[in-house]
């Protein structure tokens, strides 16, 4: 850089352009961020994402009249993020949604777990063991260190194993259970502790009834994301911001008290920059290393139409079975309605346990419902999508190393927040928002 403030790269003078305040990532954390900060009397912002579309990991494809997802359908009226984008609520559709999952045992049942299929339906001799079991572990063991101990401990072996919930959770997570960070298991799987805790069951037996207002339960327009947060993007761009897309990210370099984003075309400064982007990523931009890269959940979703009797009537099912790759599935068809008289789904598998392989994937998922009485009938498969970084895998010390990264990217000038930028498990645009909220409750310099 020269005194005058540009740049030379290939012998092109770029001109430094300077903002207010930098976002990192267009996904919801980077939109709430950008929000929060216009609010904050930041006006001109600039939105950076290597995505050419808003929204970061929700992403929707079409074909033939359907529309699939990738990333979370369901929302709610009362959403902190309405009060963000109240543009977004006339354009969700309202749904009622019913979630159920495939047990060890072949049946379609209550999730995530079903007192009476999972445990009464066992037969005595099962009952007594599953009951041992938990009484076992309240008493001899109490450590709780990892995932699969933190279960464990609320219901038993015997009950994690037969229920499926220890197979599920190694889908989700991506890693042996034994490997998960017990901070994240407290904060993902509270409803455990909530429901197998003697205390709350009889609070909840005398609790009265709750008759106040319920939220209403929502799903992105059938039109798909992108039609969706148009209407945020418009919104912050009145207010000032501006969105630079498809954009090639190259380095991020600190002069004096503000930072410059190199970009293929342009430099980009401002003395506060968020990122929401995976913590890896921002590292290598700043040309920082805290010697550990963070893995991640590589998705691949599968996009099929059906015709013929599907063996189930809940529109979202969870795979606990201790066979089969797929983690969950999503029938758009009972939301939005059937296509030339045929239903639709998504099915997500964790690539990184079926090699990668959308071919694998498939072959798997067709074999395990066939075997399990699903989907009898005409099953196609109208394409499919493959998500690097879709989230991290939380193993046992991930989080430790995430937040000195995040301390040395601080340090830096660069704030790190959101699912990847914080490393942080955000399952709803509920989290994401309230999250983003709180980091950023900051004066302006």
């Amino acid at each position: 850089m020269n005194d005058a403030g540009h740049y030379a790269a290939n012998d092109v003078i770029a001109e430094v352009e300077r903002f207010d305040a930098i976002v990192l990532g267009a996904g919801i954390s980077g939109l709430v961020s950008a929000s929060v900060l216009q609010k904050q009397g930041y006006q001109r912002i600039l939105i950076v994402d290597t995505y050419g579309h808003v929204g970061g990991n929700h992403i929707d494809w079409s074909h033939g009249g359907y529309t699939f997802d990738i990333g979370s359908l369901i929302f709610q009226d009362d959403s902190p993020l309405l009060a963000h984008f109240p543009e977004l609520l006339p354009l969700y559709v309202p749904i009622e949604p019913t979630w159920a999952r495939l047990n060890p045992q072949g049946m379609i049942t209550a999730y995530p777990i079903s007192v009476r299929d999972d445990i009464f339906s066992a037969g005595v001799t099962e009952v007594v063991r599953i009951f041992s079991s938990v009484i076992f572990a309240r008493l001899f063991q109490r450590k709780m260190r990892n995932a699969k101990e933190f279960a464990r401990y609320w219901i038993g072996s015997r009950l994690l194993h037969r229920s499926g919930l220890e197979s599920y959770m190694k889908r989700f997570y991506g890693a042996a259970v034994e490997s998960i960070d017990i901070d994240l298991a407290r904060k993902r799987m509270l409803w455990i502790s909530e429901h197998a805790s003697l205390k709350n069951q009889i609070a909840r037996a005398f609790r009265r009834s709750h008759k106040g207002p319920k939220n209403r339960q929502m799903a992105r327009p059938k039109e798909g994301f992108q039609f969706l947060y148009r209407a945020a993007v418009e919104r912050l761009e009145r207010r000032g911001a501006e969105f630079h897309l498809a954009a090639d990210m190259q380095t991020i370099r600190k002069v004096h008290d503000q930072l410059h984003l190199q970009l293929q075309d342009r430099v980009v400064a401002s003395h506060r920059v968020i990122s929401t982007i995976p913590i890896h990523m921002a590292e290598k931009l700043c040309g920082l290393d805290s010697g550990r890269k963070l893995e991640t959940i590589t998705l691949i979703s599968l996009y099929f139409s059906f015709s013929g009797n599907r063996g189930f009537s809940q529109p979202i099912i969870y795979n606990f079975s201790h066979q089969g790759a797929w983690k969950r599935l999503t029938m758009y068809s009972d939301f939005y309605g059937r296509v030339d008289d045929r239903e639709y789904f998504t099915v997500e598998v964790i690539g990184n346990q079926i090699g990668c392989s959308i071919e694998r994937a498939e072959s798997d998922f067709r074999d395990h419902v066939h075997a399990n009485g699903l989907f009898e009938g005409d099953l196609k498969l109208e394409g499919s999508d493959m998500l690097a970084e879709a989230y991290p895998i939380y193993s046992k010390g991930a989080a430790g190393h995430a937040a000195q990264a995040m301390q040395q990217l601080l340090a830096f000038g660069l704030e790190s927040l959101g699912r990847q930028g914080g490393f942080n498990y955000q399952p709803t645009a509920r989290a994401s928002t309230v999250e983003a909220e709180a980091a950023l409750q900051k004066p302006i310099p």
